[in-house]
């Protein structure tokens, strides 16, 4: 009997350490905030969640979204496909070295022109990951889903405000990028700090027991 609290003890360090697994094995476009009309740099981070290669990733553009400028990145070709306007509406990397491999993941990015309207006030980017036996995890889901597309926040850009030089400067990527590693840093910090306190407390009640 008084090895019971022990035993909750790990199941829930089990499961935290599950769930923090499964959240930061999504595929995620930074920065999670911006502005109307800003020329944003967009970086998409792909994560690898099964036990083979990611060899290919597509991303669909947000309505009123212009892209087509894109960074490119060894090991990867990459195509734009056209809307009916010959408008960008998403872009599509492939693998030329063998793709992504379990316990890594890579960053592509692009320079978007932000629609001029708030809208909705968020930007969707739904994504899709082939892995190496063709299988597809399709991340276009709503956010409570387990494959949930990447959403960034819209705001309104002020007045006067210089869009050409500006969110989609050197100084605002790296901020975004910061905001990433907290992220992701909190992410896995918190499961952690959740087990280590629940085994705490377990011990505790065993030894009162005794």
């Amino acid at each position: 009997m008084k090895l019971k609290p022990i035993a909750a003890a790990v199941l829930m360090t089990t499961a935290l350490t599950l769930f923090a697994g499964t959240a930061s094995a999504h595929v995620t476009v930074w920065p999670k905030e911006t502005k109307t009309g800003a020329y944003e740099k967009y970086t998409v981070r792909v994560p690898v969640e099964k036990e083979i290669n990611t060899t290919q990733v597509r991303v669909e553009f947000p309505t009123g979204m212009k892209v087509s400028t894109v960074m490119p990145l060894p090991g990867w070709n990459y195509e734009f496909e056209k809307d009916s306007e010959g408008v960008n509406k998403s872009i599509t990397w492939t693998a030329t070295n063998g793709g992504i491999k379990q316990h890594e993941f890579v960053e592509f990015s692009f320079v978007g022109a932000n629609p001029k309207e708030v809208g909705a006030g968020t930007l969707v980017f739904k994504a899709y990951q082939t892995y190496s036996d063709k299988s597809v995890v399709e991340w276009t889901g709503d956010a409570d889903s387990q494959t949930p597309a990447s959403v960034s926040t819209l705001t309104q850009a002020a007045a006067g405000e210089d869009h050409h030089g500006g969110t989609g400067s050197a100084d605002h990527a790296d901020h975004s990028d910061g905001e990433a590693k907290e992220s992701t840093s909190a992410s896995n910090t918190l499961p952690i700090a959740l087990a280590g306190g629940a085994l705490l407390l377990s011990l505790i009640s065993l030894f009162r027991k005794r």
